[in-house]
């Protein structure tokens, strides 16, 4: 188990806050609403086997892709002990402990995606996080995360510095001039019948 971060966000999900987020997401019919959210995007893509998910928390993105994606070699880093004893429930799923931030890159993937991560990631650490995500990705990008043109810090359940919106994927085109923009989306809460938190995702591709 990490004992040592280098940024208070990590702290904060790694703990007690991390484990309660755990328990109010524990929900299957969060898996519905995936699958019908990554049938959408994977529609886009082609030449798909090996996947992985940086803060896969409980493995439900990850439930939705084995039965969208079966056979595929799936991989998942989580930093809560708690969610990633659940992600190890799952079968034929490969999962690293810890941050994106200390992520060893073995080898890379087809499709590598977050999913309401860098929404948590201190701001300074970002270009950090990019590099890891670029150098896993064989081709596919996908962010799903929380858009704003600006970068705006949001008080998140009563607590300041945890959750930040900006143009994360706008970021990763300027600095990385090899990807290309695929498509884009909006996941609303109030679809009614696979509603998402107000996600916006974007599936950027290495064009070489």
């Amino acid at each position: 188990m990490l004992t040592t971060f280098k940024t208070e966000q990590e702290k904060f999900w790694a703990g007690s806050f991390g484990d309660e987020y755990t328990a109010r997401n524990a929900q299957a019919k969060i898996v519905s609403s995936n699958i019908a959210f990554f049938a959408k995007i994977f529609s886009l893509t082609h030449g798909i086997s090996s996947i992985i998910e940086f803060g896969a928390n409980i493995g439900l993105n990850i439930h939705a892709l084995k039965t969208l994606v079966p056979g595929t070699d799936i991989s998942a880093l989580e930093i809560n002990q708690t969610a990633l004893e659940e992600l190890k429930k799952i079968d034929h799923l490969k999962t690293y402990e810890g941050s994106i931030l200390d992520f060893n890159v073995d080898y890379q993937r087809d499709f590598v995606f977050t999913k309401a991560l860098l929404i948590h990631i201190d701001p300074s650490m970002l270009k950090q996080a990019y590099d890891i995500l670029y150098r896993t990705s064989k081709r596919y990008i996908c962010l799903a995360e929380f858009y704003n043109p600006n970068p705006v810090d949001v008080v998140y359940r009563g607590h300041a510095e945890k959750l930040f919106k900006r143009d994360f994927a706008g970021e990763m085109l300027d600095l990385y001039h090899d990807l290309r923009l695929v498509d884009y989306g909006f996941t609303y809460h109030r679809d009614v019948n696979f509603p998402q938190g107000d996600v916006h995702w974007f599936l950027l591709e290495k064009k070489g």
